[in-house]
């Protein structure tokens, strides 16, 4: 196994991978992580799923549900480079554990079901990774499968997901009978025996070397198509390209991210690891190859780079409560740190000691002396950071911009069973809100209950269970509740609002003109807030008119209708007049919270409702009680496809139909049905009945 690490190497940095695992629940990801970690002599026995013996799913959650609920880190070497793998949920109520850990990676892999080739949620990762604008290869996994079919999922991966796939590697066999892949890069043949050990290196079988050939040009072809330098040399004589470049064009390709370089394999066969770590080490990024992370400091832009002899700058993205102390992960993006270093948060303008370093491996730990830049690891001693923090030098502060927090769409009200132990929930309900931010903890100011808003059924279902099972009170949860918003059907023009207000000292006055119009789309609803100034002469100076547009966010947190959040709208302000003396940023901001939410009173208003995308696979018997059942729940089908004695149904949903729709599908399925959702906008609420 090349697993020892190098050492001497020019650049340090360049000997170092952070990759994360992406994909749609179920296609495999934690068996990959599981297989990377055997492969590279990181562990000595591999662990399944299903039996619960995998390192990265180590909560006991995760172990009685089958499915990874929490980011975890881990750490390996392969062939002299350090690779820091994070393994992210699948599942979509989890996704902002994704959006955290897409933040300090530079690179990922992403595992597709050879069956089902693209899923719903591997497209929502897909364009999450896309957002952050990191560099991926594909594994299309479980080759093995009966109906495994690497050209459609290949397919699936060119439509929707539209990047260019570079198939680097054909099957050896079909569904059972696989036992291999040939590697179009250096036209070799890699097989694994049964007992699942390493790969035997060979000439391609002769059965398939047409096939080969056919697929090695049709790689060249696809990499000149997009890569100037490979072009020339595939124009010119002998018409073709070198191993070399070839390797070198895939490399340029992923980092730019015009290409994705397509593996295939078994993870739970453990074959296809080997080369997949080969691939991911020569065409994923370095922290030396990623452009140097941007911040701030009193409102200038600082750029740092992957350096370890600059200051120190490091972001932390996750916040885990354990046995023995409070966990902080970070990402060290310039600089070193050392036990004992104080370490600055700019957010909280607060500073922290650093008690302990640990390097990753999910629940375990080995203990650091330092970090340098291009680590990602675990921190002891820091009392206030939160994920999202940014932790520098505290003779040169930087602020980071953390990863975008995801807003709750599903509410519970909760309360302890015996009131003693209302002390012991708040503060359980806070740690949880401390560790995951996608969690929102408040008091419904009507009914004085707790309420407690998360992603999905699922992720509010997981948080009550973590209170129980550490140690918190018992908890009685109410029906989940959806999120709705209020938007504008009907806007109003030339809304005139006056904010006198006299005390006998300095008064206040705002004279505000607004435009109020819905900012939908043909065929639905648009979500957001647009503010516009069309004021001319310099009736209201800009700074006022920055005030206004504080004012009109402000009155966004209630509409008209029920309270609840406005969205979809845009605001221009049009006209207006100040006085020259009792006009200032807080009249001004006072007018346009006042005047937007009287110019909402005119408008014609509607709720809104989430609605999901939901995707059904079904036996073909049960297709028609499923209809019927998603048309009972409001449900609008999109398509319908045929998959090997099996239906894949895709529809729009409310989602606070969804609650419980689990247990129905199983019931009308006899245990046959799965399903997947994931978030895709609002609709018109129903009226109340």
């Amino acid at each position: 196994m090349r697993t020892e690490l190098r050492t001497n190497s020019v650049n340090p940095l360049a000997a170092v991978r952070n990759l994360g695992i992406l994909a749609h629940v179920d296609a495999g990801k934690t068996t990959v992580t599981e297989r990377i970690l055997f492969a590279t002599g990181t562990i000595h026995r591999r662990g399944e799923v299903h039996d619960g013996t995998t390192v990265t799913d180590f909560d006991p959650q995760e172990r009685d549900r089958g499915i990874t609920i929490f980011a975890a880190a881990v750490s390996c070497a392969w062939d002299g480079h350090r690779v820091n793998l994070i393994d992210t949920p699948g599942h979509v109520d989890f996704a902002d554990e994704v959006e955290r850990s897409l933040r300090v990676l530079d690179g990922a892999i992403a595992v597709f079901d050879a069956v089902a080739g693209v899923e719903p949620q591997s497209e929502s990762v897909w364009r999450q990774a896309d957002r952050h604008g990191v560099p991926r290869i594909a594994f299309v996994n479980k080759l093995d499968r009966a109906g495994a079919d690497l050209d459609r999922a290949v397919e699936s991966i060119r439509t929707r997901l539209h990047p260019a796939p570079l198939v680097a590697q054909l099957p050896i066999g079909t569904e059972d009978g696989f036992t291999g892949v040939v590697d179009l890069v250096r036209m070799r043949a890699l097989v694994w025996a049964d007992d699942g050990g390493t790969a035997t290196e060979g000439p391609v079988p002769r059965e398939l070397r047409e096939a080969a050939y056919r697929g090695r040009h049709a790689l060249e072809e696809a990499v000149a198509a997009l890569h100037p330098g490979a072009l020339d040399e595939f124009c010119a004589p002998p018409g073709r390209l070198s191993d070399a470049t070839l390797a070198g064009a895939l490399r340029d390709l992923t980092l730019s991210g015009e290409g994705v370089v397509v593996l295939c394999g078994s993870a739970y066969r453990n074959r296809g690891i080997e080369p997949l770590l080969d691939a991911a080490v020569a065409y994923l990024p370095a922290p030396s190859d990623v452009p140097a992370v941007r911040g701030t400091h009193q409102g200038t832009e600082q750029r740092r780079a992957a350096d370890p002899e600059g200051p120190f700058a490091a972001l932390a993205f996750k916040v885990t409560a354990t046995a023995t102390g409070r966990l902080t992960h970070v990402r060290v993006y310039s600089g070193t740190i050392e036990k004992g270093d104080t370490v600055w948060d700019p957010a909280t303008r607060r500073t922290e000691r650093v008690a302990r370093i640990l390097r990753d491996m999910a629940d375990r730990h080995e203990p650091l002396d330092r970090a340098v830049a291009g680590d990602i690891v675990a921190v002891v001693g820091l009392r206030s950071a939160r994920p999202g923090a940014t932790l520098c030098a505290p003779d040169a502060p930087l602020l980071l911009e953390p990863p975008a927090a995801a807003e709750p769409v599903v509410s519970v009200a909760v309360e302890a069973r015996r009131r003693t132990d209302t002390g012991r929930l708040a503060q359980a309900l806070a740690r949880l809100a401390e560790e995951d931010p996608s969690l929102a903890v408040r008091t419904d100011a009507e009914t004085g209950q707790t309420v407690l808003s998360g992603m999905g059924e699922l992720h509010l279902e997981v948080a009550v269970e973590k209170i129980r099972r550490d140690g918190g009170p018992e908890v009685t949860v109410g029906r989940p509740r959806v999120a709705l918003r209020e938007t504008v059907t009907r806007g109003v023009t030339g809304f005139v609002h006056r904010h006198v207000h006299q005390t006998g000292g300095a008064g206040q006055f705002a004279h505000v003109v607004l435009d109020v119009e819905a900012l939908g789309h043909e065929g639905g609803y648009g979500a957001g807030f647009e503010f516009r100034s069309a004021v001319t002469g310099g009736r209201v100076p800009q700074e006022y008119v920055r005030a206004v547009e504080a004012g009109c966010r402000d009155a966004l947190a209630e509409g008209p209708l029920g309270g609840h959040p406005v969205t979809g709208l845009r605001v221009t302000l049009t006209d207006g007049s100040t006085h020259v003396k009792d006009s200032s940023d807080t009249a001004f901001r006072t007018a346009g919270r006042l005047g937007l939410r009287e110019a909402l009173r005119a408008c014609a208003m509607t709720l809104l409702e989430p609605v999901a995308e939901v995707t059904v696979t079904v036996p073909e018997d049960a297709v028609g009680g499923v209809l019927g059942d998603l048309a009972a729940r409001r449900g609008r089908v999109t398509g319908s496809t045929a998959r090997r004695g099996a239906a894949v149904l895709t529809a729009t949903v409310p989602l606070a139909e969804l609650f419980g729709y689990a247990t129905r599908l199983r019931g009308r399925t006899q245990g046959r049905g799965t399903f997947t959702a994931r978030p895709s906008g609002h609709a018109p609420a129903p009226p109340a009945r």
